[in-house]
C-alpha cells in the first residue's frame, strides 16, 4: 500500500486506480491509506453535475473536459451511475460514452456505482475524490445518476454545482418539485438546439427572481449544446468565474468547514450505529439492557441513556 501512495503522489494512473478500488470494496487497511493521502488534498476544485435522466449530463461532462484540457489543466472524472438491485453491479455506462479522452493522459475517468446509496452518490465517492485530488487533478467532475427529492447530496460533496436541465421534458416542473433551486450555483440548459429553451430559461430566471438567494452570486442560466459545442466555453468560463468568487469573498472556507463536519458526523454515526447493533444483538455486551425492556423494569429512553453512558466510555473503532 505503501508503494501505492508513493506512485499516486508523483502522478502514477495505475495507482490512482488501484487505491480506489480498495476504498470502493471498503479494504481493512482504507483507513492508514486516506489518513497518507489527507495533507496532499484541498487543492483541486470539484464541479458536481446533476440533473434529470436524460438530460445529457453525461455528454456535457464529456465537452466539458475537452474544454478544460484546453488550457492543459489535469481533469479527473467519477461518474457516479446506478447498482442493479439484482447483481450489485453498476450499468457504468458513462465510460463508453466518453472514449475520446481515455487515451488522454491528462484524464481520469472512474466509474463508480451507488450500490445503494439514497443520495445518489456512492459512498465511496467522497474518498474518490481525495485520491484524485492528491493524484494531481485540478477539476474534478462528479456526475450523479440523477436528481430527485433524495438524490441532492452533491452539494456536500462540490465545490461548484452544475444543474443540468433539458427543454421540453418538463424539468421546469421537476425542478420546483425536487427543491433544486438551492443546490444549484449554475443552471445548465443542455441541448439547446431543441424546442423550448427560450421558454424553460425564462421559467428558473423567473422562479430565481421569487426566491432570491442570501450571498452575491445569482446563478446564472446557459444554454449549451454538445452537438456543435455551443455554450461549453462560456460555461467553463463562468465555472471559473464562481471559484475565483467564493475564494475572495471566504465562502469556500465556510463551505469546507461545513463539509468537513458533515462528514465527520456521518463516519460517527456509521461507527456508533455499528457497536450499538451489534451490541444488541444475542450474545452482544447491550443484550441484558434490551432483557430489561422486555421485563418491563426499564423503559426504552432509560435503556438509550444507559447504552450511551455504556458505548462513551469504550471505543468507536475503525470501520
Amino acid at each position: 500500500m505503501k508503494d501505492y501512495v508513493e506512485k499516486l503522489l508523483s502522478g502514477d494512473r495505475r495507482s490512482a486506480a488501484r487505491l480506489i478500488t480498495l476504498i470502493e470494496n471498503d479494504a481493512p487497511e482504507k483507513q492508514a491509506l486516506l489518513h497518507r493521502l489527507y495533507p496532499h488534498t484541498g487543492r483541486a476544485h470539484v464541479v458536481g453535475v446533476t440533473g434529470s435522466p436524460g438530460a445529457g449530463k453525461s455528454s456535457l461532462v464529456d465537452a466539458l473536459t475537452g474544454q478544460i484540457r484546453n488550457e492543459g489543466l489535469k481533469v479527473g472524472i467519477i461518474a457516479v451511475d446506478p447498482t442493479s438491485p439484482f447483481s450489485g453491479g453498476a450499468l457504468l455506462g458513462d465510460r463508453i460514452r466518453m472514449q475520446e479522452h481515455t487515451t488522454d493522459r491528462g484524464v481520469f475517468i472512474r466509474s463508480m456505482g451507488t450500490r445503494g446509496c439514497l443520495g445518489g452518490l456512492a459512498q465511496a465517492t467522497r474518498d474518490a475524490v481525495k485520491v484524485l485530488d492528491a493524484y494531481g487533478c485540478d477539476v474534478i467532475l462528479v456526475e450523479t445518476v440523477g436528481v430527485g427529492q433524495s438524490e441532492l447530496d452533491i452539494m456536500h460533496h462540490a465545490d461548484t454545482t452544475l444543474v443540468v436541465l433539458n427543454p421540453g421534458a418538463g424539468d421546469h416542473i421537476q425542478t420546483i418539485k425536487a427543491g433544486i433551486m438551492e443546490i444549484a450555483d449554475i443552471f445548465v440548459i443542455n441541448k439547446a438546439d431543441l424546442d423550448g429553451v427560450e421558454k424553460l430559461v425564462r421559467d428558473i430566471r423567473a422562479m430565481l427572481d421569487s426566491s432570491p438567494r442570501a450571498g452575491d452570486w445569482r446563478p446564472p442560466v446557459l444554454t449549451t449544446s454538445t452537438l456543435d459545442g455551443r455554450g461549453i466555453p462560456e460555461l467553463w468560463a463562468t465555472i471559473k468565474t464562481h471559484r475565483e468568487k467564493i475564494f475572495n469573498n471566504g465562502t469556500r472556507s465556510a463551505v469546507k468547514r461545513k463539509r468537513i463536519q458533515r462528514e465527520l458526523t456521518e463516519i460517527l454515526q456509521r461507527r456508533i450505529n455499528r457497536l450499538i447493533t451489534q451490541g444488541l444483538d444475542a450474545g452482544g455486551r447491550f443484550e441484558p439492557v434490551l432483557e430489561e425492556i422486555l421485563a418491563r423494569r426499564m423503559d426504552p429512553y432509560r435503556a438509550a441513556d444507559e447504552i450511551i453512558k455504556q458505548s462513551w466510555k469504550g471505543e468507536l473503532s475503525d470501520e
